[in-house]
């Protein structure tokens, strides 16, 4: 290849091959059409090959040009990417970085995170915003989610944190005095239960299971919330059985103000993920968050 051609050009060709318009291409280059064209005129001549067919409505590359970008377009993406992870090791964390989690992780990263985090990266300004349903976090203008594994979509990065947790029915000692504790999930129909409502609006089926049995119930109650929080303190004011994640309600059961029911039919599932689009690049503020959710995890392993 001659010494005259530049990376610039070569660029430049590609962009002309992708969009197949001089003026889409100029403007994605940021240079004027009439001095694209130019300067393809010119790679072309110094190269002694066509590169490009040209009309008055549009351009393509020639199958020299096709094959000559697609030879490109590895060694291009390669340089970028080099250039990227050079440019983002020297990026200090800082700005905004906006989050998604379900009210009831919110609550443990506000609680057990976002202290060790916000301390370690004061210049970070963290928008944490807690949604009910699942949002697409790229539309929304996320940096970031966290939700159950099943619930990741699959062109996202995805990275585990957190240890196992599970769903567990708890009551205050108040409700149960003068109440037999239910021994089944079929008990719980002679209980007062809290009822929770899904996103979506229909009331939240309480899942069960042991030893290969499955048990799903719509249980009964006078009383029907949307927030993990309200459940667990009208448990704590005696007012039924909440089911609730075991970790939010593990203050409380240490200090026997609730008390766990059915913890043998109550399965585990192994935790939660953050994740991310995986098409660009990862913001300092999100790496740097990220190494404190494993560092975390590292320590309470």
């Amino acid at each position: 290849m001659n010494e005259r051609v530049t990376l610039v050009e070569l660029r430049a060709l590609a962009a002309v091959s992708s969009q197949r318009s001089f003026r889409k291409a100029a403007e994605a280059l940021e240079l004027a059409p009439s001095t694209l064209s130019h300067m393809m005129r010119e790679l072309e001549e110094r190269l002694g090959t066509r590169l490009l067919n040209r009309t008055t409505r549009s351009v393509s590359p020639t199958q020299a040009g096709e094959r000559l970008v697609a030879q490109l377009a590895p060694i291009l993406a390669g340089l970028d990417e080099a250039l990227a992870e050079l440019s983002a090791s020297r990026e200090a964390p800082g700005g905004r970085l906006r989050l998604t989690a379900s009210e009831t992780v919110s609550m443990l990263l506000v609680r057990h995170v976002m202290p060790v985090f916000i301390e370690r990266y004061p210049e970070v300004e963290v928008d944490l915003v807690a949604e009910p349903a699942f949002v697409d976090i790229v539309a929304e203008g996320y940096d970031a989610g966290f939700r159950l594994g099943d619930d990741v979509p699959r062109d996202m990065v995805a990275i585990r944190f957190g240890s196992p947790s599970r769903m567990l029915p708890v009551a205050s000692p108040a409700y149960l005095k003068g109440r037999r504790a239910p021994r089944t999930p079929d008990e719980l129909r002679e209980h007062r239960c809290i009822r929770a409502r899904t996103p979506a609006g229909r009331p939240y089926r309480w899942e069960f299971e042991r030893h290969g049995e499955a048990i799903s119930l719509d249980v009964q109650g006078a009383l029907t919330l949307n927030r993990t929080e309200l459940m667990i303190e009208a448990a704590l004011k005696g007012l039924g059985i909440a089911m609730v994640p075991e970790k939010l309600a593990l203050p409380h059961l240490r200090d026997k103000s609730l008390r766990a029911l059915l913890a043998d039919w109550c399965p585990v599932y192994p935790g939660l993920f953050l994740y991310y689009p995986g098409h660009r690049q990862v913001p300092a503020a999100l790496r740097a968050f990220i190494e404190v959710l494993k560092q975390l995890d590292a320590t309470r392993a």
